[in-house]
């Protein structure tokens, strides 16, 4: 879907970068426009700065998203979803970071959750990332408390597992 979506701004990489920035934030387009985050506007400006795009780069390419019913549809009906991960050193919880080989393998969220729950360990919030959106997609899981080395272990031999990062 990811890809079908860009080849829609194939010919303006600055719009491609709006798109890309909308999808990554859960950013949604209001049907006056405008981007929103629930109700609130996020103007045009801001948007621009972040990406280093002109102000005017957002306006065309919400306006060409307003113009195709297919981007209304996923434009208009996406939303966010509050990460712990940023808060985790505040709060004292753990951030497990697993990457795959293949995102698109099945079974990967139950093997990782599957090892946690063997050693008795609850998950605060698990975040995977879609092989869609993410050139390298990752697995999260936050938890209130230290993983103890045999269970990083027992991830980190998974089959499917390439890399494992603790923060």
């Amino acid at each position: 879907m990811f890809d079908e979506i860009m080849e829609k701004f194939e010919g303006s990489p600055s719009q491609q970068a709006v798109i890309r920035l909308l999808l990554e934030r859960g950013f949604s387009v209001n049907d006056e426009g405008r981007v929103v985050s629930g109700g609130i506007e996020i103007p045009n400006t801001g948007i621009a700065r972040e990406i280093g795009v002109d102000r005017r780069v957002v306006d065309s390419t919400t306006g060409a998203v307003l113009e195709d019913d297919e981007l209304r549809r996923i434009f208009q009906n996406i939303s966010q979803v509050p990460s712990l991960m940023d808060l985790a050193p505040v709060l004292d919880l753990t951030v497990l970071s697993v990457e795959v080989a293949d995102a698109e393998d099945e079974g990967i969220v139950s093997a990782v959750t599957g090892v946690l729950a063997d050693h008795g360990v609850s998950i605060r919030q698990t975040i995977s990332e879609d092989p869609e959106f993410t050139d390298e997609p990752r697995l999260y899981l936050i938890t209130d408390e230290d993983l103890p080395g045999e269970l990083i272990t027992e991830i980190r031999d998974l089959e499917f597992v390439r890399k494992i990062e603790l923060q």
